[in-house]
């Protein structure tokens, strides 16, 4: 009985990137009565494939927290504008942008350093979860062992594969396979960072970004033979940009959502709560999920610390992501515009919004 009650959580929180440690750390510094775990399947080996760019919505966030970001997240080189290519239509757009460049990882264990020493943190991934008598059981494998905890509350932050969502609620309706390789920088012409689309390879859009010594192609595709719509797509921006990336020295891949319409989004039911990307709060346009993460954690960390029910904190939660919930959806609307070859050719050929780089000549260099 003893082990028992030792394994028997309050809220077990499934997912340690950004929604879950921000919402640990806000909640367990309010309530630090309860009694949280939160569930780390995160390593330097199986990092999430992500641009690892900080938008400003999120650096507001932080700096609202009153947090400084440590210089050893950041990677050169910090950019100032992204360079938007459609391969088929031959276009070139360039459009400033207020990014911090950083490592995706790193960050995500500076959050995780924050989080109060009340809350136990697992390492582990989970494998299933189901209702039981009082709660829920859920199991969590890590190097090959077992092991199965029991929680009053669920909350859902393990992203667009959610175990959370899938076992509970209805999945997301689009889903893309998320695939970026790492390449060794050897000075191979690549924009510092770039917003790819092409047609004839992916209905979305893919990525280019510099970090420190490596070279990041990254895009999403449909799930059906993702991985030769990336090859091929890897083909025609190396031919557009007249070299190779090289050898991969790493490759990663995941699902990620794409909302389209207010269903996609779910808070969660009952005693089941979900944030970030598995609530489906993702831009559908450029896939920035960071910013969308931090402030839904923060807000169910508010409700919970003002509601005295489960049923009340689920009230409390969805009334608060409204803005969030129509803000998302006004990007599944301008993805429209963006991922179709005609509008997109209308908006880049007219130059709205953008910038015209200076001639390396102007500046007296040849």
């Amino acid at each position: 009985m003893e082990q028992a009650n030792q394994n028997t959580y309050d809220i077990a929180v499934i997912g340690a990137g950004p929604a879950g440690a921000v919402f640990v750390k806000e909640l367990a510094e309010a309530r630090p009565e309860l009694k949280i775990i939160l569930i780390d399947g995160q390593s330097s080996d199986s990092a999430k494939p992500c641009g690892g760019l900080l938008a400003p919505d999120a650096q507001k966030l932080l700096a609202r927290f009153n947090l400084v970001l440590p210089k050893s997240v950041l990677e050169d080189p910090q950019i100032f504008a992204v360079e938007t290519i459609d391969i088929q239509q031959k276009l070139v757009r360039y459009y400033q942008r207020h990014y911090l460049n950083m490592d995706r990882f790193a960050f995500d264990q500076w959050l995780l350093s924050l989080v109060p020493s009340c809350v136990t943190i697992q390492n582990g991934r989970c494998t299933e979860i189901s209702q039981g008598e009082n709660g829920y059981l859920i199991g969590i494998k890590h190097n090959n062992a077992d092991t199965e905890i029991k929680a009053k509350a669920v909350v859902g932050a393990d992203g667009g594969g959610s175990v959370v969502r899938r076992t509970f609620f209805k999945p997301m309706q689009v889903q893309y396979v998320a695939i970026q390789q790492w390449f060794e920088n050897k000075g191979q012409k690549a924009p510092y960072y770039s917003c790819i689309f092409d047609a004839k390879t992916s209905d979305s859009c893919s990525w280019t970004i510099h970090k420190g010594n490596h070279v990041i192609f990254g895009g999403a595709f449909d799930k059906h033979e993702c991985r030769r719509a990336f090859e091929a797509q890897k083909t025609r921006l190396e031919d557009f940009l007249g070299n190779s990336f090289g050898e991969a020295v790493k490759t990663e891949a995941c699902l990620v959502s794409s909302p389209r319409s207010m269903g996609d989004f779910c808070t969660g039911s009952g005693s089941i709560f979900l944030m970030g990307e598995a609530a489906g709060f993702i831009s559908a346009s450029s896939f920035e999920g960071l910013s969308s993460a931090m402030f839904s954690g923060k807000m169910l960390a508010d409700a919970f610390t003002k509601g005295t029910s489960h049923g009340e904190v689920q009230k409390l939660y969805k009334r608060s992501t409204r803005s969030l919930r129509r803000k998302l959806r006004m990007k599944s609307i301008k993805r429209m515009f963006l991922c179709t070859p005609f509008t997109r050719r209308l908006i880049m050929k007219s130059g709205l919004q953008s910038i015209q780089p200076y001639e390396k000549s102007k500046f007296g260099q040849s």
